[in-house]
């Protein structure tokens, strides 16, 4: 079954380039081609009348060819005329080669299938499916599976590979009866094998629901592969050995008594799991999910606290500069006074500076280490370290957060995220995972008011602007783009700050992007922070880890233009303070339906879980996760909103199916996954 392809018997001229284009469909070994399963089917059964056939639907027709030229008007097209008898249609080629008009030579007989559709010239298909034969010539008896490719991999021969597996396979059940008889799910054999061959009275639409059975048991399939996965990874990672942190809370007091705020019960229930897992021999590997002003800073820095406490040192890692220098100064202001060390590290760092900190964390001087992914360099070595915190992980490539935990002996890992992660996806890709969430905001939290705003308003905002600072706050200006794009056309932070300098002579404007140097960046924000500035022009850097109080006005240009998630993480920047807070989203006419489904959702809803729920709905998960940083594997098969009873069901039954029937869960994977050690690295 876990053959690698070999196709030197094949037909194809270069065996080797055509395993490299299967290599690219993700198809490595000869079962993944019964797993790689129709996009959709072709109806070549029946023959439509070019009179009767049905517009906006695929459609077989056959017709002999009146008439046929090239054309270079409005551009360069082949036009081919057919007739049935019962009428004519128009054949459209925009891209053809020379060859094909000796196919479409007059008299000859030709089955077109495509979309009809009214065009000038009268009905008409565009770029057809056709081929010549001959009057009388069969049909086909069942619908014609359409695959996914790549380009040099024709369809005719993905079916030859595919059917080919489908004869020389076993297809044999290899979960037991007793763990599948309660799901009453269709056999594995069977599922394949009618969405591959379906039979003659089976139609297309039928074959597309969802719901239909041989789709829901190959769902199942690939979750529970999926939950085994995340179980054995969770597993192994149980196995290996991490230093028992147990703080005796002495600093953990001093830093308590120092704040002017009480921690909420959320962050003592996340706090209580967190030093519960540093108390174990196994290396934590814990997700602290929390919304926007949750509070996550805090409860990172008392975990570092106890590490701190039991002679650890502790590294936190943050995938912008600006976040991570945030990290810094807040963190800096709780510990320092408690005499800890706190280092700083970035890639932007002069090399006498970059040498001290590298010497201070080498030496245990440093007993915080916070920076961007400069911590994980090689020539970064820790004395003792024993925690490694990681914010906004999803940004962070599986390498990337490995390289960080190998600087210690198996230290242990909290992982933070500011984009909520719903139900589903928790259930599903952090299965792995200990999942902890902060579901309650810090008391004094000013509700903040959103508004939709078009483009042609915008001086209205301007003025809106004015009055803010006109009444002792402050403002964000947030613009996508830091220079002219010709292809989308929008507004730029440095002509933006321009034009509120104009527009707004009286008031002290910063600008932040990008490409500052760090050094640049820091002395504006300080200076924002400080209330020298009453505008900070921004591009989305300042999207997440910038608290600045006294800001209660958010305008982001060209909203439609930005992710949920971004669009949250920006609004939350405002509403700290005790001032009435107010996100402005500047649109652009016309919106698209995935710009008006965003906005819809963030002007309806301030809960970032719910926020989540939704995003994950419009974009899927594997744009939601970012997968290709992350490492996660997709799902091909499952919807993780419309099948939620299955993923239930699956991460129900894995857990039994490992400790009652391991050869079977072992084979499974097998199938599925192509073994399970690429996961585990995860």
């Amino acid at each position: 079954m876990n053959a690698p392809i070999d196709l030197a018997n094949q037909p194809p001229a270069a065996p080797a380039a055509l395993v490299k284009k299967l290599e690219k469909l993700g198809i490595r070994r000869r079962f993944d081609l019964v797993l790689h399963l129709p996009l959709r089917y072709e109806d070549e059964t029946h023959i439509y009348p070019i009179a009767d056939a049905p517009y906006g639907q695929p459609a077989l027709v056959e017709g002999t060819v009146t008439a046929h030229e090239v054309s270079y008007k409005p551009r360069k097209q082949l036009r081919v005329q057919i007739e049935d008898g019962s009428g004519t249609l128009l054949l459209r080629f925009i891209h053809f080669y020379p060859s094909q008009l000796k196919q479409f030579a007059e008299g000859s007989r030709i089955r077109a299938l495509g979309e009809i559709r009214r065009g000038f010239a009268g009905d008409e298909m565009v770029h057809p499916k056709t081929r010549e034969v001959r009057e009388g010539a069969p049909l086909a008896d069942s619908l014609t599976p359409v695959y996914p490719t790549v380009n040099g991999l024709t369809q005719p021969m993905l079916r030859k590979l595919v059917h080919a597996e489908l004869q020389s396979q076993r297809l044999d059940e290899l979960l037991p009866g007793a763990l599948m008889a309660p799901l009453a799910l269709l056999p594995f054999a069977d599922a394949i094998r009618l969405l591959h061959l379906p039979p003659p009275e089976w139609s297309a639409q039928q074959l597309a629901d969802p719901r239909l059975p041989a789709w829901q048991r190959l769902k199942f399939d690939e979750l529970l592969a999926q939950q085994l996965s995340m179980r054995l990874a969770y597993r192994a990672r149980r196995l290996g050995h991490a230093p028992r942190i147990a703080g005796d809370g002495s600093l953990t007091q001093k830093l308590l008594a120092s704040l002017p705020f009480p921690l909420t019960g959320a962050q003592r229930r996340v706090l209580d799991e967190i030093r519960a897992d540093l108390r174990e021999v196994h290396p934590m590997h814990r997700l602290l999910q929390g919304d926007v002003g949750s509070g996550k800073t805090i409860v990172a820095a008392l975990a570092a606290l106890s590490a701190i406490e039991a002679g650890y040192q502790v590294a936190l890692m943050a995938p912008t500069e600006i976040l991570a220098e945030q990290h810094y100064l807040k963190l800096s202001g709780w510990l320092a006074p408690l005499g800890i060390g706190v280092s700083w590290l970035s890639g932007s760092l002069r090399k006498k500076a970059k040498q001290q900190a590298l010497d201070e964390i080498a030496s245990g001087q440093c007993r915080l280490a916070v920076g961007t992914h400069a911590l994980f360099q090689n020539d970064v070595a820790f004395q003792k370290l024993g925690l490694a915190i990681v914010d906004e992980q999803h940004r962070f490539g599986v390498g990337q957060r490995l390289a960080l935990q190998d600087k210690g002996e198996q230290p242990h890992q909290l992982m933070m995220s500011a984009t909520p992660i719903p139900r589903t996806l928790a259930m599903s890709f952090y299965a792995d995972l200990d999942v902890s969430a902060i579901d309650e905001l810090p008391p004094g939290r000013t509700p903040i008011v959103t508004k939709l705003i078009g483009s042609p308003r915008r001086a209205e905002v301007v003025q809106f602007v004015e009055k803010t600072c006109a009444e002792g706050n402050q403002a964000y200006w947030v613009c996508p783009l830091i220079e002219e794009s010709e292809a989308l056309q929008l507004q730029t932070a440095v002509d933006c700050h321009q034009q509120l300098q104009q527009d707004l002579p009286q008031r002290r404007i910063g600008l932040v992007h990008g490409r500052m140097k760090a050094a640049e960046k820091a002395e504006v924000m300080a200076a924002f922070g400080a209330g020298q500035l009453d505008v900070l022009v921004a591009t989305t850097v300042i999207e997440v880890g910038v608290d600045v109080p006294n800001a209660s006005l958010m305008v982001i240009e060209h909203a439609e233009r930005m992710g949920l998630a971004q669009l949250h993480q920006l609004r939350g920047r405002v509403g700290r303070g005790s001032a009435r807070s107010v996100c402005v989203l500047l649109f652009e006419n016309p919106l698209s339906d995935l710009a008006k489904a965003r906005l819809k959702v963030i002007y309806e809803n301030t809960d970032g879980f719910e926020i989540a729920r939704q995003d994950l709905q419009i974009r899927g998960p594997g744009e939601f996760l970012g997968a290709r940083q992350s490492g996660l594997p997709m799902l091909r098969f499952a919807d993780l909103e419309q099948d939620q009873a299955l993923l239930e069901a699956a991460r129900d039954l894995a857990p039994v199916l490992l400790e009652r029937w391991p050869w079977e869960a072992e084979a499974h994977l097998e199938r599925w996954l192509a073994g399970r050690e690429q996961f585990l690295k995860a």
